[in-house]
């Protein structure tokens, strides 16, 4: 029963029909999810219309999954996405940097040496000066994901 949902559009706000679609459940069950789970709250315009956004679409692809492939109950699924929550709020508070799926490659400051001399003909060149910032930028970047680990 396990069917690859479809990505999930760059847009601002799609319709309850859209997230349907893109999240495998029927509209009266999102209806139904809306009093279920505290969490879930798409904007309304006229008429009741809902307007989810982003996130929401997420959310509801995250119950989904723990209602459906995990076999949690409603009770239990709002439990898990509390907890979810609450730890996600806790790191930010803590100001842990969330990088799940970064890999730490080690990088020797030699290759960049390289990378230095190749604006050396002309330094004050625009080109020479976006490599030199963007040079700058990536080894202020490696410093802090280094002081991470």
């Amino acid at each position: 029963m396990e069917k690859a949902l479809p990505s999930i559009p760059a847009k601002r706000y799609f319709t309850i029909g859209e997230v349907s679609d893109l999240c495998g459940v029927k509209p009266h069950v999102l209806r139904y999810w809306e009093q279920e789970f505290t969490q879930l709250r798409p904007m309304k315009r006229r008429g009741n219309r809902r307007y989810y956004q982003h996130h929401e679409v997420l959310m509801i692809r995250r119950i989904r999954d723990l209602l459906y492939d995990q076999g949690f109950t409603i009770s239990g699924a709002r439990n898990k996405l509390q907890e979810l929550v609450q730890g996600e709020r806790d790191k930010r508070k803590a100001g842990e940097v969330m990088l799940e799926g970064v890999e730490v490659i080690e990088v020797e400051d030699s290759g960049f040496d390289e990378f230095e001399d190749l604006g050396a003909e002309d330094d004050n060149s625009p080109a020479s000066q976006k490599l030199l910032f963007v040079r700058r930028e990536l080894s202020e970047i490696r410093d802090l994901l280094s002081a991470a680990y």
